[in-house]
């Protein structure tokens, strides 16, 4: 393909490297493999067989051996043994019975459940899958429509993006080299937006369509308050790994350890057993390496790119537009809606910010501020078709609730992404107070 052709012009090779990756992904191939591929083959063709080799084959261990990085089981492992323990289910069930009694006050009650579970998960995936089984039955049982019940799961899952600890703003930091304690704070409030432009949207469509979301009443004072001792390990978790970071005693990764070592003892405490323990150890392995893999093969393309001067002439080309730096934000947020239609979103970031990244700073963005912006437009990809992998998701725990059904569930909340990305960018304090007032 590029080897052998014997291009002189490093950025020429970097333009058709990158046409060829994203034909390569438009095609069905892998991020994984795509990127490596063409990874490999361009810095062959920029520096020959040697040098390409030993920088492809130092990625893996040089990577993975990365301090920052290790933050990333932890936090996964945290939601995968909160699930096992049985606390999702009465996260869920504290919700319903003090959110229930509004208009789709169940599916609200969700979206809350979600921010929770979100709080000690930091996988959006992971928590479509935890609710699609514990929240869609509910409400399928008190008569809501299966599109707002499978929407509001897949959309509710899409907030672990945001709210810490979260994995893909850990992901942002390494990439970005930024402080991975400010980037989770800054997420926390705008996590926060996002879940009450959610129940005011669920609100909105339930008060519309009176059949779409029925309230349920009927819990007394009394059954709420017995709920809450039921919710506070996840809140004390919370509360232990936020004070921990931002107390200045333990890094994220220390923090995060901690946390994962206080909802095993709960989980044991609970009556959880070694096949229980044993499966969410599988799956937050199996998750990380799928996540660790990802970022293997992003890196060799990522380091053709570097050879091949792309990145330095993209941030040239856009300091050149004689446009308003706001305008072209928008145009690159657009962008990336674009790209998350046949992207995932951990794939999207990897693949554009070495590219954008630079090019956003010298128009004058706060790294902070840009992090939490794209990291929302990566929730959006979540729920975006063709790929929408929340959806699919959702689509697999409950196979009887068809892909298109799911789909036609999440436009709603996607018209809700447009709304909090807007109020976002009109509004930058809202993710840069946090931060400027504890670091």
């Amino acid at each position: 393909m590029i080897i052998g052709i014997g291009f002189e012009d490093p950025f020429l090779v970097g333009l058709i490297g990158t046409g060829l990756l994203f034909v390569m992904v438009l095609l069905g191939v892998r991020i994984v493999y795509a990127a490596s591929i063409v990874g490999l083959l361009g810095l062959v063709e920029l520096l020959g067989w040697a040098p390409a080799a030993g920088i492809v084959g130092t990625i893996p261990h040089s990577k993975s051996s990365t301090y920052a990085l290790s933050v990333l089981p932890l936090f996964i492992l945290i939601g995968f043994l909160a699930f096992h323990a049985g606390m999702t289910q009465q996260l869920f069930d504290a919700a319903r019975k003090w959110i229930g009694w509004v208009p789709g006050g169940l599916a609200v009650a969700t979206v809350f459940a979600t921010a929770g579970f979100a709080a000690v998960s930091g996988a959006s995936t992971a928590t479509a899958a935890v609710f699609a089984r514990v929240a869609i039955p509910d409400m399928l049982k008190h008569g809501y429509d299966k599109s707002m019940a499978a929407g509001v799961v897949a959309a509710g899952g899409t907030l672990a993006s945001l709210i810490p600890p979260s994995a893909i703003l850990v992901i942002y930091a390494i990439i970005v080299e930024e402080s991975v304690g400010a980037l989770l704070l800054a997420g926390f409030l705008p996590g926060l937006v996002s879940a009450l432009i959610y129940a005011a949207i669920i609100i909105f469509w339930a008060k519309v369509k009176k059949n779409v979301g029925p309230p349920v009443r009927g819990f007394t004072f009394s059954e709420r308050i017995r709920s809450l001792p039921g919710v506070m390990p996840i809140f004390a978790v919370v509360v232990i790994i936020i004070t921990a970071i931002y107390g200045g005693w333990a890094t994220p990764t220390e923090a995060g350890a901690l946390g994962a070592a206080i909802v095993l003892l709960m989980a044991i405490w609970r009556g959880v057993r070694a096949p229980s323990i044993r499966d969410a150890l599988m799956e937050t392995a199996k998750l990380t390496a799928m996540i660790f893999a990802m970022i293997w093969g992003v890196l060799i393309f990522v380091r053709f790119l570097g050879f091949s001067g792309l990145p330095e002439a993209f941030t040239q080309w856009v300091l050149s537009l004689d446009a308003d730096p706001m305008v072209i934000m928008i145009c690159i947020l657009l962008a990336y809606a674009l790209f998350g239609m046949f992207m995932d979103a951990i794939g999207m970031l990897l693949l554009t910010l070495p590219v954008v990244y630079p090019a956003v700073i010298a128009l004058g963005f706060d790294s902070i501020w840009f992090g939490i912006i794209v990291v929302k437009m990566a929730e959006v990809c979540l729920i975006t078709p063709p790929i929408g992998l929340n959806c699919f998701v959702v689509n697999g725990v409950r196979p009887d609730i068809p892909l298109t059904t799911v789909f036609r569930g999440i436009i709603l909340f996607f018209v809700a992404d447009v709304i909090t990305i807007a109020v976002l960018v009109a509004f930058p304090e809202i993710i840069t107070f946090l931060p400027e007032l504890l670091l």
